[in-house]
């Protein structure tokens, strides 16, 4: 089997890749009759020149690969028929933006992989960025602070070589007793965590966080169960508010009063009680200064997430009056921080631990037996049909949705 990676083609511009040179070193040695081959692209983490020095081939033309590995979604014009693609391409949950992309996938017979729905036969996905988003989404709350307050000035994370250089910007910061929730309780929850324990703050549970004004900086993480309870006052189980969205309601306004900066790190299903109404925002006990949306689902379950912002210019202000964007740093505004692309901000570690996720958990499946249909689950279109799993498609396709 013969691969290419591919150079990026979206904008604004994601310099993140499926395999680092040393990856491809090891996937070669761990699949001794694979060859991967990389089309010379400006703007990636690695340049093209380290995965020269690797010994790894520079190829401009991809047609005699085949299979095609990029990570944003890829140029529709560029396809080469009837090829194997593996991308993230935002077009399972009918994301209009991308029924082109998919309509041109089918026309050209293309067998696209979604890196979104590799997934173990529970439903545990495989290869994901998430982590990252929570690791770089904290570290720009606290930028964020810093601007807002004078405080500190952290460089930003993009122009960090690595996650080891960000990390040492955490330094500069010496914060006031202020009060951080994070919401969630996955790998981006999780990442966050790991970026603010640099900071060696005190981790509360729920009860004191909104009960106690501590004399020092404290972190607070929640799960569902303390933001949201049942409509019927029924024990909360996990399980069963997933499948029932709609049968909540939201308990998270205590929260509003007690936190300074808000990290969102959930997972939010559309049909879930909202975390805050705009009004929620003109309460005179409304307390959050900064919110860091890590999770950026745009306007919904929290309000002033008005879009998603970018990594060139990534705060934003809400104007709890208007409900209308303003000054980030404005005092009578909530500084937001909506970045969309995270992990772009630390491309090579992102890359990396996303590559080694691929060569564990995927390329055996690929290249050898799929005992449990690892690629087939993921697999939203092949001969120009759309696949079982994603038949519910087709009305979007057509555009009739």
């Amino acid at each position: 089997m013969k691969i290419g990676i591919l150079k990026e083609t979206k904008t604004p511009p994601d310099r993140r890749v499926p395999f680092s040179p040393a990856e491809v070193l090891k996937l070669q040695q761990q699949f001794p009759g694979v060859e991967v081959v990389v089309q010379p692209g400006p703007i990636r983490c690695f340049s093209d020149e380290e995965y020269r020095e690797k010994g790894i081939p520079l190829q401009e033309n991809l047609e005699d690969c085949d299979v095609l590995m990029g990570v944003k979604e890829v140029k529709k014009e560029t396809l080469i028929p009837e090829k194997t693609y593996f991308f993230f391409s935002h077009t399972a949950k009918k994301q209009p933006y991308n029924r082109d992309l998919l309509r041109e996938v089918l026309h050209r017979k293309i067998r696209l992989v979604d890196y979104e729905y590799l997934t173990v036969p529970n439903g545990e996905r495989l290869v994901a960025f998430g982590h990252w988003a929570g690791i770089v989404g904290a570290y720009n709350a606290l930028r964020a602070w810093g601007e807002r307050t004078g405080d500190f000035t952290l460089k930003p994370a993009h122009t960090c070589h690595d996650r080891k250089e960000m990390i040492q910007q955490l330094d500069k910061v010496k914060l006031p007793p202020v009060k951080i929730l994070i919401t969630g309780g996955g790998r981006v929850a999780y990442g966050a965590l790991e970026t603010l324990a640099s900071l060696h703050l005190k981790q509360v549970a729920p009860e004191e966080f909104l009960t106690v004004n501590d004399d020092e900086p404290v972190v607070c993480r929640i799960d569902p169960d303390h933001y949201v309870i049942r409509k019927d006052y029924a024990p909360f189980d996990l399980k069963h508010f997933f499948e029932n969205p709609g049968m909540y309601r939201s308990v998270f306004l205590p929260y509003t009063k007690a936190a300074d900066l808000f990290i969102a790190c959930h997972y939010w299903d559309p049909h879930s009680p909202l975390f805050m109404s705009p009004e929620d925002y003109r309460a005179p006990d409304f307390r959050i200064k900064v919110i860091a949306d890590v999770s950026c689902d745009i306007r919904k379950p929290i309000p002033s997430t008005l879009r998603a912002s970018t990594i060139a210019n990534p705060f934003y202000g809400y104007n709890p009056e208007t409900e209308e964007e303003g000054d980030p740093f404005d005092p009578n505004h909530v500084t937001i921080m909506a970045v969309d692309n995270l992990p772009g901000e630390l491309p090579r570690d992102a890359s990396g631990d996303f590559g080694n996720m691929l060569l564990d958990r995927v390329m055996p499946a690929l290249l050898g037996e799929d005992k449990d249909k690892i690629i087939e689950r993921a697999t939203i279109a092949e001969n120009g049909m759309l696949t079982e799993h994603f038949k519910y498609l087709q009305e979007y396709v057509e555009g009739k949705e």
